[in-house]
């Protein structure tokens, strides 16, 4: 096994060890961030549907607190508002989703279903529990879902919520008195829930990841080949040069060229080294044959 051999075996070696390692750890922070970016597009959308809330609560209902006397306006709700403008927004962006769980709702589209129900579960047994977070797999691909508690700590919610008979007329009119009621103060009665899609982030890790690993492997393959070179000119050419003068010189033909002894490097010391002994075999034989 050649010296240019043992060299490349031990190159390619290390070069596959740190092409592994790399990979994943780089594979694995590339998903990671993937993950996050996900996670900060749920949260932009829950604090966008928060502020819809807010803006509705602050803006829209005081404006419409005399024709609710006479009629009930579903817009003047702020989880009915969030929701709507959430909706508007899923007609262009079709896998993203906004939800405003709840285990016993108003309106019968906001009853919670099996792993909602599960989220609102666990808000209710650890009231701790501010943020829950997760992927779970729907028909377009896996999507991650972000979810906070839905709890009642604003006594007026009660008016609506509490029994029906002290509900506005026209809600019980046109949602019926089983639904949404029996709320309680500080009770945690549902979640809100977004959810996105992560197939696209996912393919531009992937793609990073390719990328990344491809342009790893030329810049190997790229120095694999430089160091080739260096080494062949630098230690396996003269040192070939060095082999086959010393078949030549064992066999007695000492009419060969000395070597260059330019550099002090090992190569140009183990020149030296050679050409001193040449001449040192030269001189032992002319004594020899001068006897």
């Amino acid at each position: 096994m050649g010296l240019r051999l043992k060299f490349n075996i031990v190159l390619v070696v290390v070069f596959l060890l740190g092409l592994g390692v790399t990979g994943y750890i780089s594979y694995d922070l590339l998903h990671r961030n993937a993950r996050d970016e996900v996670l900060r597009s749920a949260g932009v959308m829950m604090e966008a549907a928060l502020s819809m809330r807010s803006y509705t609560v602050a803006q829209i209902t005081p404006h419409l607190s005399y024709k609710l006397t006479q009629q009930f306006l579903p817009q003047s709700v702020p989880a009915y508002a969030a929701t709507e403008i959430m909706t508007s927004l899923r007609e262009k962006y079709p896998d993203y989703w906004y939800k405003e769980a709840t285990l016993n709702p108003t309106n019968p589209r906001d009853r919670a279903v099996e792993w909602e129900a599960d989220l609102v579960s666990s808000f209710r047994n650890q009231r701790e529990l501010k943020e829950l977070s997760g992927v779970r797999l729907t028909p377009t691909g896996r999507s991650l879902y972000l979810a906070r508690p839905l709890t009642i700590r604003d006594p007026a919610c009660l008016a609506c919520h509490s029994v029906p008979s002290t509900a506005p007329p026209m809600l019980v009119k046109r949602y019926g008195d089983r639904n949404g009621f029996g709320w309680k103060l500080n009770e945690v009665v549902g979640a809100q829930v977004v959810s996105v899609p992560m197939d696209l982030p996912i393919r531009n890790a992937n793609q990073a990841f390719l990328t990344f690993m491809t342009s790893l492997g030329a810049v190997f393959a790229t120095l694999f080949i430089i160091l080739n070179v260096m080494m062949s000119a630098m230690i396996v050419r003269p040192i070939t040069g060095m082999s086959r003068a010393a078949n030549r010189i064992s066999t007695g033909d000492l009419e060969i060229p000395e070597f260059s002894e330019s550099g002090k490097d090992e190569v140009a010391l183990l020149a030296k080294s050679f050409n001193r002994m040449r001449r040192s075999l030269e001189k032992a034989i002319e004594l020899i044959d001068r006897k």
